[in-house]
C-alpha cells in the first residue's frame, strides 16, 4: 500500500502545495455562507460597474504595414476626405428616378456632412443635369447610394450615433424613398445579438444530461449555478476591459460560449469526485477539500492549458485576433476560480443532502469496486493515501456497468478500435482539403438586417461586385512631370479588359497631381473567389507591371482590399500559430505526466480531431451540406480567422478530457505498472463523466448556431463538432487504443530530460509523483515501482 508519509518523503514540496489546495477547499466548504456572499457581491458589483462604465464592442482594427493600409494613408494625405473608412446610405425609389427627390437628397447630404467623424459625403446625383454621372446611380436611375467617409470605423461610434444618421435621412423616408445602411454603417445598425435563447437551450440540455447521467437534482444544479455566475462575472470584467481597449463585436458571445462550457465541465469534475468521497463515507467538508486537492488540481492544469492555447493567438501579431483570445480567457479564469472556491462552498451548503432529491439512483464516478484489500490494509478511498491493489480486479459480487465491458473490449482489441477511429477521423477530414478562406460579406446576413437589404439593392442596381469595390491608388510623386502622361497611358492600357473585373473606371489625377485614382468593380460578390483573384491580379501583376521602371508606387485599398490583406496575413501566420500552440501543449502534458510518447500522442491526436472538425465546417458552410437547415443563405467561404480561433480553443479544451483521463490512467500505472489494465480502469472511471461533460459542452456550443451572426454560427458548429469528435472518437477510441498498444513505453522519459523538467503534481497527494530510478534499462523501467 502507498502511504501518505511515503508520498511526502518522495516530494514534500508537492505535498505542501496539495495541502494548500485541500485547505482552500475545506475552508470554502466550512464557510460556505461567506464564500457565497462574496461571490454574490462580486457578481452584483461587477455587473453594475459594467452597466455604468463598460465599453462597447466593434470590429475596428487596422493592419499597419499592409499595402491596403499604406494606400489608405497615401490617399488621405493627398485627397482630403477620401481617406478614412467608407460606408453607404443606399437609396431606392420604385416609383420614379431619384432625380425626382433631388431636394431631399441634397438636404440629407448636407445634414450628413455636419455629423461628427464625417470626412466627406458624396451625392449619387450629378451636380447639374449636364454633368457626367457619378457612378453612384444605377442605369435606371432608381437606385443610388450616398458615399460617406468616416475618420474611423463607424462600428466603434456606438449605437447612439445612428440617431443623427436617421435624422439626416428622414426627409428621404418621408418622401417614400427606401433608405438602407450599407457596409460598416450597416453593421453598426445591426440588432444587438440576442444570445439568451442559445443560453437557455444550452442550460436545458445540460440539466437533462446531468439528471440522466448522475441522477441527483442538487448535484445537477450546482454546475449550472457555478457556470452561470462565472460567466456573468467574466463578461462583466470583459466589458470593463473593453472600456480601455477595443474588442471585436463577437467577443462577448465567444466568452459566453467558452465560459459556460468549461464552467459546467470543471464543476462537474469536482462534484463527481466529491460525491464519490461521500459514498465512501467521508464527511462533506473533508470530501470537498479532497476533491479540490485532486480534481481541482486537474482543473487548474486544464484551465492553464486553455489559457496558454488562447494566448498563442498573439503569435498572429494581429491585435484583433489576440484580443479574441483574451476575451475567451477571461471567462476561463472565472470558471477555474469558481470551480475551486464556489463549488466547494455549494457542496458544503448541500452537505449530505446532495442526493436527497433524485430522478434515478444517484451515481458518481462509476468507480469499480476495489479488489479485496490485503489483511490489515486500510480500505481504499477511506484512509489517507489508500490505494486499490489492482486496476481491474473487482470485488466478489461487484456489478460493473457497460463502460467496464467497453473498456475490456478496447483492452482486448486495441488495433480494431485504433483503425475504426482513424477511418472515422479521416473521412470527416476529407472536405478540409478543399477549404477556401475568405471574408463573409453582407449577402450572408438575414434579410431583417439593413446591411443585407442594402447589399441586395446594390446587387440589383449595379451588380454584386459593387458591394466590394477596390480603390486603385498610384503614387506618381517620384515620377517627373514630363513622364506622367505616358504613365497614365500605360495604366489605362493595362487596366483594359482585366479578367474578373466587371468595370474599372479611368484613373483620374488628384487635385495636387501626385496621385492617380480609380475604382475596380469585381464581377462577383466580395466573398467570391473571383474577387480574391482580381485583388491579387491587380496588386501583384497588373499595376506593378504597368509602373515598372517609372518610380511610381501602386496600392489596392478599400474595405474589401483590407479584408483580403487580413486573409493573406492570417494564412501566412496560421502554421506558426499551430506550431506554437502544439509545442506549448506538448510541453505542458510532458511536464504534468512525464511521458514523452504520452505528450506526443496527445498533440498528434488533437491535430487529427481538429482536422476532422474543420472538414465538417467546410462541408456545411462552404459546400452547403445542410446549410439551409442551420439558417445559412447559400454557400460561404470559411471566415479567415475562424480556423485560427477554433484551433486555439479546441486544442485547449481537448486537454480538459486528456488531463482527466490520463490522470486516472497514470494513477493506476504508478501503483501497478500494469499498462493495459491501467488504461481500461482509467477509461472505465472517466467515461461517464467525459461523455456527460462533452454532451453538455456540445449542447452549449451548438445552441449558438441559432445566432443571426454567420461567424457565431460557424464557431458554434465548429466547436460543438470538435468537442463531440474529441470526446468520442479520440478520447474513447484512439487514446485508449494507442495507450494500450504503447504499454509501458508511453511513460518513458530520458533521464536527462526528467532532471530538467519541473515537478508538477497535478492530482495532489493522491497521485504518486513521477520520479525516475537510477535504472533506465528499457521503456517504462525507469519509473518508480509501487512501494512495498
Amino acid at each position: 500500500m502507498t502511504s501518505q508519509s511515503g508520498t511526502e518523503a518522495r516530494d514534500p514540496g508537492s505535498q505542501a502545495r496539495a495541502g494548500r489546495l485541500q485547505r482552500l477547499g475545506e475552508w470554502c466548504a466550512r464557510h460556505f455562507i461567506t464564500v457565497i456572499v462574496l461571490w454574490l457581491i462580486a457578481l452584483g458589483g461587477l455587473y453594475g460597474l459594467n452597466a455604468t462604465f463598460g465599453g462597447t464592442y466593434s470590429d475596428n482594427f487596422t493592419l499597419p504595414g499592409t499595402q491596403s493600409d499604406d494606400g489608405a494613408r497615401v490617399l488621405g494625405r493627398h485627397v482630403p476626405g477620401a481617406g478614412g473608412v467608407g460606408a453607404q446610405v443606399v437609396l431606392h425609389d420604385a416609383r420614379q428616378p431619384l432625380t425626382g427627390v433631388r431636394s431631399q437628397i441634397d438636404q440629407a447630404v448636407g445634414s450628413l456632412r455636419t455629423l461628427p467623424h464625417v470626412l466627406s459625403v458624396t451625392s449619387p446625383l450629378p451636380s447639374t443635369p449636364t454633368a457626367p454621372p457619378t457612378g453612384a446611380l444605377s442605369p435606371d436611375g432608381r437606385t443610388g447610394y450616398i458615399g460617406i467617409q468616416f475618420n474611423a470605423n463607424p462600428t466603434s461610434f456606438g449605437s447612439s450615433y445612428l440617431q443623427g444618421v436617421d435624422a439626416a435621412v428622414q426627409p428621404l423616408r418621408a418622401a417614400g424613398v427606401q433608405v438602407e445602411y450599407g457596409g460598416l454603417l450597416g453593421e453598426l445598425a445591426r440588432p444587438v445579438p440576442a444570445d439568451l435563447t442559445s443560453e437557455i437551450i444550452g442550460f436545458a440540455v445540460a440539466v437533462i444530461v446531468l439528471l440522466v447521467g448522475f441522477g441527483s437534482i442538487i448535484a445537477a444544479a450546482i454546475p449550472l449555478v457555478t457556470a452561470l455566475m462565472g460567466v456573468i462575472v467574466g463578461v462583466s470584467c470583459l466589458g470593463l476591459i473593453a472600456a480601455a481597449t477595443t474588442f471585436a463585436s463577437v467577443s462577448p458571445t465567444l466568452a459566453t460560449m467558452i465560459g459556460l462550457g468549461v464552467g459546467i465541465d470543471y464543476a462537474l469534475f469536482l462534484i463527481t469526485r466529491h460525491r464519490q468521497r461521500l459514498m465512501d463515507g467521508a464527511d462533506p467538508v473533508t470530501a470537498a477539500g479532497r476533491a479540490v486537492s485532486t480534481s481541482g488540481r486537474a482543473v487548474i492544469v486544464s484551465g492553464c492549458t486553455v489559457i496558454v492555447a488562447l494566448a498563442g493567438l498573439y503569435v498572429s501579431q494581429v491585435s484583433f485576433i489576440g484580443k479574441l483570445g483574451v476575451a475567451a480567457a477571461v471567462t476561463v479564469v472565472t470558471a477555474v476560480v469558481g470551480a475551486i472556491t464556489l463549488v466547494p462552498a455549494l457542496l458544503g451548503l448541500a452537505g449530505r443532502r446532495i442526493d436527497r432529491y433524485w430522478v434515478r439512483r444517484p451515481v458518481a464516478e462509476g468507480d469499480p469496486a476495489p479488489a479485496p484489500a490485503p489483511k490489515g490494509a486500510v480500505p481504499a478511498e477511506r484512509g489517507e493515501g489508500a490505494k486499490r491493489t489492482g486496476p481491474t480486479e473487482p470485488a466478489k459480487g461487484a456489478v460493473h456497468d457497460g463502460w467496464h465491458r467497453y473498456a475490456q473490449r478496447v483492452e482486448r482489441r486495441p488495433w480494431w478500435f485504433l483503425l475504426a477511429g482513424l477511418v472515422a477521423v479521416g473521412v470527416l477530414a476529407i472536405p478540409l482539403f478543399s477549404i477556401r478562406l475568405g471574408h463573409i460579406d453582407d449577402g450572408a446576413d438575414p434579410t431583417s438586417f439593413t446591411d443585407r437589404r442594402a447589399y441586395d439593392l446594390i446587387s440589383a442596381g449595379f451588380g454584386p461586385g459593387a458591394n466590394g469595390p477596390f480603390i486603385l491608388v498610384v503614387d506618381q510623386s517620384a515620377v517627373p512631370a514630363a513622364d506622367r502622361p505616358a504613365l497614365a497611358s500605360r495604366l489605362d492600357r493595362a487596366l483594359t479588359d482585366v479578367p474578373g473585373a466587371a468595370s474599372i473606371t479611368p484613373l483620374q489625377p488628384s487635385a495636387d497631381g501626385q496621385l492617380l485614382t480609380g475604382t475596380a468593380i469585381p464581377s462577383g460578390s466580395p466573398q467570391s473567389a473571383g474577387a480574391t483573384s482580381l485583388f491579387h491580379r491587380l496588386k501583384d501583376e497588373v499595376l506593378p507591371s504597368a509602373v515598372s521602371g517609372t518610380g511610381a508606387k501602386t496600392y489596392v485599398t478599400g474595405v474589401t482590399a483590407a479584408m483580403e490583406d487580413f486573409l493573406e496575413l492570417l494564412t501566412a501566420r496560421l502554421p506558426l500559430i499551430i506550431g506554437v500552440v502544439v509545442a506549448l501543449a506538448f510541453v505542458i502534458i510532458l511536464i504534468v505526466f512525464r511521458g514523452l510518447l504520452v505528450a506526443l500522442k496527445a498533440a498528434v491526436l488533437n491535430l487529427l480531431s481538429i482536422a476532422a472538425s474543420y472538414g465538417v465546417v467546410v462541408a456545411v458552410f462552404q459546400w452547403g451540406w445542410g446549410g439551409p437547415l442551420l439558417g445559412i443563405s447559400g454557400t460561404v467561404p470559411i471566415e479567415s480567422y475562424v480556423p485560427m480561433m477554433m484551433f486555439a480553443i479546441v486544442f485547449g479544451l481537448s486537454m480538459d478530457y486528456e488531463v482527466f483521463l490520463l490522470a486516472r490512467v497514470q494513477e493506476s500505472w504508478l501503483r501497478t505498472h500494469e499498462s493495459k489494465g491501467s488504461v481500461a480502469l482509467g477509461l472505465e472511471i472517466t467515461a461517464r463523466v467525459i461523455s456527460c461533460a462533452a454532451l453538455i459542452m456540445v449542447s452549449v456550443f451548438a445552441a449558438f448556431i441559432l445566432s443571426d451572426n454567420i461567424v457565431v454560427k460557424m464557431l458554434g458548429l465548429g466547436l460543438a463538432v470538435s468537442v463531440l469528435i474529441d470526446a468520442t472518437i479520440v478520447r474513447l477510441l484512439l487514446v485508449p487504443a494507442v495507450m494500450t498498444l504503447l504499454g509501458g513505453s508511453a511513460w518513458w522519459l530520458p533521464r536527462w530530460l526528467d532532471r530538467i523538467l519541473p515537478e508538477v503534481n497535478r492530482e495532489g497527494e493522491e497521485a504518486t509523483p513521477y520520479r525516475r530510478s537510477a535504472s533506465d534499462g528499457h521503456p517504462g523501467a525507469g519509473v518508480q515501482g509501487p512501494p512495498h
